[in-house]
């Protein structure tokens, strides 16, 4: 053939690395995805790097390579880890970019084309795709607006250390950025922190969903560790951190996301509570020593209270302490309820809703009105630093939130975000031709508040009783179709009960008329 006559081949923009052992059934949902992604076939490859799976596993491969041009398998020994199948992927890609992907996991049809687009537009070494978690909560602080050019130890890159994202290919090789090879834990954070300290710009993209994290029963991150063999691997962590970092604000800040993460959140609440007592003591026989060792006061600093709390009575070695804070804090209860209720003349709905933190039907956050020490902990303070006890901070950020999440459907609309008064209650308006906007049909929509006190965060209903919104009364013309507030075992729900139409219509036309009036 003619160098003329030649066809020209586009470059592959994008590896994506997939290690696989024996995967299940929802393997077929990965591979439905690659299927369709929107950018072109033929700019994207797929590396099944196989782990020494079993012959039919091999046949199922083989299968899904031949029906697709662009996967290859990679055929390896069994190693056992995740670690040395990516590695070999990365060897073995042709793209521009490499993209990790697990087996149970899938990508939105978008993400290949939009996260390669974002690396090329930003000059990317590390593209931070939002990660959606599907059965499982994730972060997110990371996700709320596109960041081109973040920076490690101001932007919150740390809240997600997951290896799904997308690399510059000659970047991991020129830096020699590779997973250890074996069964290591945390693999995944000294993978991605080899990165984010040799990166040149990252880059996160949160306006469009890239990556489906989807939790499965029996998972490596939900069963328990062992203490012994774990912990090294955090300190070797620890230590890549510290080989690049100076000591001061930038590495307490860094050292801090483990120490919250990875020692102090185990030893919290019912997770504490649920160990068996032998492995709780085996537990603090490793972190107490280790916390000692790596971090230091400037890293307890910047703690929430609960966690600040932990801190000093582990650092005091006070274990019976930590497991009674753990049943203080697991007896902690929030209570939200509406005390008024009242429409307006404008059409509106306003509603008083007071909060209260109780421990056995008492006020569970009890504070010293000068020195504002918290007094009510279920042990004598003794010796713990001043610090650990005083929340100034956290009592200055104190926040009630209110949503409407519809009933049917679970979409949720923020309503207010406010500080308290003094009593710890807030006001919030609600204009239900607004919260209702879009929706034809009768909907229902329930009450809910997220609740920041003193460090602690509550997620509940509000509740009201019967009498209270009662005396609300009928929504008036201004207000549209009719609305009524209910109370039942879900919280307070605002029911709009007609199809809308007419009387939304009568309710605007009205609001009109007033507001021309009172201009005169």
């Amino acid at each position: 053939m003619s160098q003329s006559a030649e066809v020209h081949q586009p470059s592959v923009r994008v590896s994506v690395v997939v290690p696989v052992f024996n995967p299940g059934p929802t393997f077929d949902d990965l591979i439905a995805s690659f299927d369709r992604q929107t950018l072109d076939s033929a700019r994207f490859e797929v590396l099944l790097c196989d782990d020494g799976s079993d012959e039919a596993t091999q046949l199922r491969l083989d299968t899904i390579a031949r029906d697709h041009p662009n996967v290859r398998v990679l055929n390896l020994p069994h190693s056992g880890w995740p670690g040395t199948p990516r590695n070999e992927g990365v060897a073995a890609a042709r793209g521009d970019y490499v993209q990790f992907v697990d087996q149970d996991d899938y990508l939105f049809d978008s993400a290949l084309e939009n996260l390669c687009d974002y690396a090329d537009a930003n000059g990317s070494d590390v593209v931070v795709g939002k990660e959606v978690g599907i059965g499982r909560p994730l972060p997110s602080r990371i996700f709320r607006r596109d960041i081109p050019d973040a920076k490690l130890g101001e932007d919150p890159l740390l809240e997600m250390l997951t290896p799904h994202k997308l690399f510059r290919t000659e970047f991991l090789r020129a830096n020699g950025i590779r997973f250890p090879d074996g069964r290591v834990r945390l693999e995944d954070h000294l993978f991605v922190m080899q990165a984010y300290f040799a990166a040149g710009t990252i880059s996160i993209l949160a306006s469009t969903p890239c990556y489906a994290w989807v939790k499965h029963p029996g998972s490596a991150s939900s069963s328990r560790i062992d203490p012994e063999s774990y912990y090294p691997h955090l300190e070797t962590v620890l230590d890549l951190v510290e080989a690049h970092t100076e000591p001061g604000a930038l590495r307490d800040r860094l050292l801090r996301h483990w120490f919250r993460g990875k020692i102090l959140k185990r030893l919290s609440g019912q997770r504490m509570l649920r160990y068996p007592a032998e492995h709780r003591e085996r537990l603090l026989d490793v972190v107490t020593p280790l916390v000692e060792k790596r971090f230091g006061p400037g890293v307890d600093a910047g703690l929430a209270f609960p966690q600040r709390i932990r801190a000093a009575l582990l650092r005091a070695g006070r274990r019976d302490d930590l497991v009674r804070f753990a049943e203080f804090e697991t007896a902690l209860e929030c209570q939200a309820s509406v005390t008024s209720a009242t429409w307006s003349r404008g059409g509106g709905l306003d509603l008083a809703v007071h909060v209260r933190v109780v421990r056995d039907g008492k006020d569970a956050l009890v504070f010293d009105p000068e020195t504002a020490r918290l007094t009510s902990l279920p042990f004598a303070v003794g010796d713990l630093p001043t610090e650990a006890l005083v929340p100034a901070r956290e009592l200055r950020n104190d926040r009630i939130e209110l949503f409407l999440t519809e009933v049917e459907g679970g979409r949720a609309r923020r309503i207010a975000n406010a500080r308290p008064d003094i009593g710890g209650s807030v006001t919030v308006s609600i204009d239900p031709l607004k919260v209702f906007a879009g929706d034809s049909a009768a909907g229902a929509l329930r009450l809910t508040a997220k609740v920041r006190q003193a460090g602690w965060t509550f997620e509940v209903p509000v509740e009201a009783d019967a009498a209270t919104l009662a005396r609300a009364g009928h929504s008036p013309l201004l207000a549209g179709s009719a609305v009524t507030l209910t109370s039942g075992d879900g919280g307070v729900e605002l029911r709009r009960k007609s199809s809308g139409g007419l009387r939304d219509l009568a309710g605007r036309s009205a609001r009109r008329v007033r507001h021309l009036a009172r201009r005169k």
